[in-house]
């Protein structure tokens, strides 16, 4: 359901998605499909469900997705529309499409009341702020998904459940932000950084736990450092292309990485506990944060980080991350900060344009 990073320098032993699917349904748990990106993990595992991300897929050809939404929707609703029209779903237990943009709430009409697949096709709205009223919105809706999931297995999670599903997703995002906050210090390159990263997206808990505390410590190989955003970085090829322009990515503000590193919140009603976290998550454009909260924040990131340019990495057609480009660059322009927007297709390979756009924009940086 995504590009797993195959070619490695060091051995990570990444499993499959489907191998992932597989084990989990050996070992008794139903599967959800989610479509990005911010959904309730420690929902799921309390009511039974594994989640396995799907961001495209990149290679499904776009041709049976295409039919039921307009020329101009994004790749990875089209996508992933055909992947589900060609069975590419239909091992899972459940479909969550979370409202993140109109596209995704489309796609989630459009599958749950005309193309009715076998699994149960089940959605999550998102608030677009951060008042008291939109934290309570987004409980009351993760207790409307938690009673579909109950529906689905014929029973509601007791303490233990929740308490068991806390503590191993919540070690699992201390992971990955100490991932993060170790970037310097790991002898890996960015396509085995991100192939870890993305692990997050589909690898049980505990299993990614283990994988992003047994990393090499020392040097990242060098180069000129950057700060990449936008939604998913597809194909991996990316990194490979920018370490041979002489750069290196030092942190990013993408969907499927660092936009989900969630602060712990102990305690308390368990839709509550979790309404906060998703609520506390950085600003994105898809929850409709202000832009000058943004580029602040952005701001801060490339100081911390030491990157001297920003990458804007669109999906085409994602209109969230478009509406911001244009203040975004005029705000970090204004700091010194140059900013490169491209937009790609979730296809095979990077097109020449962009390349020489990337080494280009590389070589004003040095």
């Amino acid at each position: 359901m995504g590009n797993n990073g195959p070619r490695m320098g060091i051995d990570l032993h990444l499993p499959s998605r489907r191998e992932v699917i597989n084990e989990a349904h050996h070992r008794g748990r139903r599967v959800a499909a989610v479509l990005p990106y911010h959904y309730p993990r420690a929902l799921l595992r309390a009511c039974g469900f594994h989640p396995v991300e799907l961001w495209g897929p990149p290679r499904v050809p776009r041709d049976l997705g295409s039919r039921h939404f307009p020329a101009y929707t994004c790749d990875i609703v089209v996508r992933a529309t055909s992947f589900m029209l060609q069975g590419g779903l239909d091992q899972v237990d459940a479909i969550l499409i979370p409202h993140t943009c109109d596209a995704l709430q489309g796609m989630g009409s459009v599958a749950g009341d005309f193309l009715r697949p076998g699994p149960a096709v089940l959605t999550l709205y998102l608030p677009r702020g951060r008042r008291a009223t939109d934290r309570d919105f987004l409980a009351d809706e993760l207790r409307r998904l938690g009673a579909a999931l109950a529906s689905l297995t014929g029973a509601e999670p007791d303490g233990a459940a929740w308490e068991e599903a806390f503590a191993a997703e919540g070690a699992a995002d201390a992971a990955l932000a100490a991932l993060y906050r170790g970037r310097a210090g790991l002898a890996v390159s960015d396509r085995e950084f991100y192939a870890v990263v993305r692990a997050r997206e589909y690898l049980p808990a505990e299993e990614f736990t283990a994988l992003a505390t047994d990393l090499p410590e020392g040097r990242p190989p060098p180069g000129v450092p950057l700060l990449l955003s936008g939604i998913v970085p597809e194909p991996a090829d990316l990194f490979d292309h920018l370490s041979s322009a002489g750069a290196r990515v030092v942190d990013d503000d993408l969907a499927c990485g660092a936009r989900r590193l969630y602060p712990e919140v102990d305690g308390g009603d368990p839709f509550d506990r979790l309404a906060e976290r998703l609520i506390a998550a950085p600003p994105d454009p898809t929850r409709g944060s202000p832009i000058a909260e943004r580029a602040a924040y952005l701001r801060r990131k490339m100081e911390e980080s030491g990157a001297r340019g920003l990458v804007i990495y669109d999906v085409k057609f994602c209109e969230p991350e478009l509406f911001d480009v244009p203040l975004l660059r005029s705000h970090l322009a204004g700091s010194g900060f140059p900013v490169l927007h491209v937009e790609v297709e979730l296809g095979e390979d990077l097109g020449q344009q962009t390349l020489t756009r990337l080494e280009a924009f590389v070589e004003t940086l040095r």
